[in-house]
């Protein structure tokens, strides 16, 4: 079954020119998220979709600052709480909401939401 994001994000367009992620960085496509996303057993739903979205316009926001880890982590709590929030976000990207979400975003997760030697902290 082919969702309505799935129509609007297909064809490998860029970024520029797709208005469903307009703070999409440089050189990032939906069909990059696909393939990330595959790499990592995750086949993306509308709602991580909407999650990649909020991530790419939380990080155009702070262009001119160092992201915090944990101030990502708590907007994402708020923008996501009616739908179950970090609890929600969790079953949907395993790995981490920020670590894992930023990767399918095509953004550079910020320092301290991953460690290496137990996995994904935020």
């Amino acid at each position: 079954m082919t969702s309505l994001m799935d129509e609007i994000v297909s064809g490998g367009r860029g970024a520029a020119d797709n208005p469903q992620f307009p703070h999409a960085p440089a050189g990032w496509t939906p069909q990059a998220a696909r393939e990330a996303a595959a790499k990592e057993g995750l086949e993306l739903s509308d709602e991580h979709w909407e999650v990649l979205r909020a991530l790419q316009g939380y990080y155009a926001r702070h262009a001119s600052g160092v992201v915090n880890v944990r101030a990502l982590h708590d907007a994402l709590e708020e923008k996501f709480h009616r739908s179950g929030g970090l609890r929600r976000l969790y079953l949907l990207f395993p790995a981490g909401p920020v670590a894992q979400g930023c990767r399918m975003a095509g953004l550079k997760a910020p320092a301290g939401a991953t460690d290496r030697g137990f996995g994904s902290v935020a």
